[in-house]
């Protein structure tokens, strides 16, 4: 659509040599790239005068996704991006394409920024009993042999069915979003609790027994504190 405009990709994969990054950051601000595409990389900090539109490409994966977080990590991309444009005399626009318009917390971001939307998206997660309300554990497993994951999962089943849980929710085992990866079967489960110190005797007790298990040897296991994503 634009056979005259010279275009710039920008990702991990196109700057992975040392000095490539550089190379593309000067070559923007000389003019010989008018029209960027790329990844979030593009929002990390950089400084580009010129820009005065930027597009974000199919933002429903952050709006609608089994991680609670990820809608908090869509409107910092979205933030970070938008201030890509517009950034001295000229005046800026961005474009966000999504399946829904109407979403809550994404009208709350563009009439009211993220402060507004941080506040909302907090009162969800505490009705939600999420964190930074309630507290999380992952045990993550791995294993190329599916059979052993569930194995070693159903053993620490057992385990936990034999514990104090009065002040834990378990949930799961279940497969992890992506269920395999690098030819190995991922599965996990969560530890949640409405405080820390339940938590921590509960692990405690916990992971000296799951060392113990012979199913534990087939796999590869750990347990997250606080996990940043379910993935």
């Amino acid at each position: 659509h634009f056979p005259t405009i010279p275009i710039t990709r920008i990702d991990r994969d196109s700057t992975r040599r040392k000095g490539s990054m550089q190379a593309v950051i000067d070559k923007v601000h000389e003019g010989g790239a008018q029209i960027l595409v790329g990844t979030q990389m593009l929002a990390k900090g950089h400084h580009f005068p010129n820009v005065t539109l930027v597009g974000i490409v199919d933002i429903d994966s952050g709006l609608f996704s089994c991680d609670f977080r990820a809608s908090e990590r869509m409107s910092q991309l979205i933030t970070q991006v938008a201030g890509r444009a517009g950034r001295e005399e000229k005046p800026g626009r961005v474009l966000i394409q999504t399946h829904h318009p109407e979403h809550p917390l994404l009208n709350t971001l563009i009439q009211h920024g993220y402060a507004r939307f941080a506040k909302d998206a907090l009162d969800e997660r505490q009705q939600a009993q999420l964190p930074p309300y309630h507290y999380q554990a992952l045990l993550r497993v791995n294993a190329l042999d599916e059979q052993a994951v569930l194995a070693f999962l159903n053993d620490a089943q057992q385990l936990i069915s034999n514990s104090d849980t009065q002040h834990i929710n378990i949930l799961g085992p279940v497969p992890a979003p992506m269920l395999k990866r690098a030819g190995r079967f991922r599965y996990q489960l969560l530890i949640e609790s409405a405080q820390r110190k339940p938590r921590h005797v509960f692990l405690k007790q916990l992971l000296p027994e799951l060392e113990k298990l012979k199913s534990s040897r087939k796999v590869r296991w750990s347990i997250d504190i606080d996990p940043v994503d379910l993935f």
